[in-house]
């Protein structure tokens, strides 16, 4: 029994190397020019122990997308609460920018989801991941809707204050791996502005 515990342990702790080779490789080179040879060469492993996991680059791909499916689907229930507006916002966008200021690899797999939007797999993940950002993206416009009610956020239309909060997210993340130690946690305050209005003009 110990030995069927410690072969799943080191399949995991490998599977989990694998991953995090892939998410560097595809972050660098994009989905269409990485190889599963690249990913090996990253882990330290063998191709063949590559194969041994997942079949394919592209099977592989579809893994780490389901992955990020399942974080926005979490996400997405959590603004879905009925807790307080502004608090709700202000600890997502405060755990957004604590993950890129504190791991690189945050970053890295932000840059893989937005691939996933662009090359799809066989397997059809992409759809569900457009599907899980829709619902987070409704989930947030109607907490906007909510927190303007209350007067907790500026007028405005909800969901282009959603794209708008999302793009600046995103533009975030993807400058989290130029200007590295230069981001903080610090900054949800900073993105917040633009949904508050505070400091505005």
């Amino acid at each position: 029994m110990r030995v069927a515990e410690q072969n799943r342990a080191l399949r995991e702790t490998t599977r989990q190397a694998i991953e995090r080779a892939a998410v560097r490789i595809f972050a660098r080179h994009g989905f269409a020019a990485s190889s599963i040879r690249h990913i090996a060469e990253e882990a330290g492993l063998s191709i063949g122990s590559i194969y041994r996991h997942y079949a394919s680059k592209e099977v592989l791909f579809d893994d780490l997308l389901k992955q990020a499916a399942a974080g926005l689907e979490a996400v997405s229930d959590t603004l879905s609460g009925d807790g307080d507006p502004l608090a709700l916002v202000r600890g997502f966008t405060h755990d957004f920018l604590s993950d890129l200021a504190g791991d690189q690899e945050a970053a890295e797999f932000y840059l893989v989801i937005n691939q996933g939007f662009l090359s799809d797999t066989p397997a059809g993940t992409a759809a569900r991941l457009a599907t899980e950002q829709g619902s987070l993206w409704e989930a947030f416009a109607e907490l906007i809707r909510r927190g303007q009610t209350s007067g907790q956020f500026a007028d405005g239309d909800p969901e282009q204050l959603t794209a708008y909060y999302f793009a600046m997210l995103s533009g975030i993340a993807n400058m989290r791996l130029v200007i590295q130690d230069a981001l903080t946690d610090s900054g949800a305050d900073v993105v917040l502005r633009l949904l508050t209005g505070e400091g505005n003009p």
